[in-house]
């Protein structure tokens, strides 16, 4: 996977390639050469993938592995603040906590909307009480601005007595 500093040394030497490219059109317009058009579309093109790769380099955005954090599956998402994900029930609340941390940050997006600017992602899981009946369980929440991409105040809440009820029913 490329960093973006890969990606603007890239757009950089695109752009000289460019530059130079345009200048050998201009030269080949001054010389009358045969190959005056095709230096064009060689150089007009070369300009459409600096401007593509020097968009991607603003807009690349590698997501952090947060340590301890399991996988969790996105059940609901109204596109603006509200989530809700799924963790598997033999979770513990250190890697809650950690896959809260991994669901903020992977869940986050720009286009997300919300009256206060908060987005919310609940974590939960299914319990089965008794055989036949499922029932989720919410074990936590996070809570993130949606203004900056790097929150260092989002407030998680674990809720402790969901994570004890866990032991308490089967798990399947």
């Amino acid at each position: 996977m490329l960093s973006t500093e890969q990606l603007t040394q890239a757009a950089q030497w695109l752009g000289i390639s460019t530059i130079g490219l345009a200048g050998l059109a201009a030269l080949a317009f001054a010389l009358q050469w045969s190959l005056r058009f095709r230096m064009v579309g060689v150089a007009s093109f070369t300009g459409v993938l600096t401007a593509g790769v020097f968009a991607l380099s603003l807009a690349w955005y590698q997501r952090p592995d947060i340590p301890g954090a399991v996988q969790f599956s996105r059940v609901f998402d109204n596109s603006t603040d509200q989530v809700v994900i799924a963790v598997p029930p033999t979770i513990t609340p250190e890697q809650l906590e950690a896959t809260l941390k991994q669901a903020s940050f992977d869940l986050y997006s720009p286009g997300r909307t919300s009256p206060d600017g908060i987005l919310t992602i609940r974590a939960r899981t299914v319990i089965h009480p008794q055989p036949g009946l499922s029932q989720p369980l919410y074990l936590g929440v996070v809570r993130r601005s949606l203004v900056s991409r790097n929150d260092e105040n989002q407030q998680i809440e674990i809720d402790r007595e969901a994570l004890a009820d866990l032991s308490k029913h089967s798990i399947g």
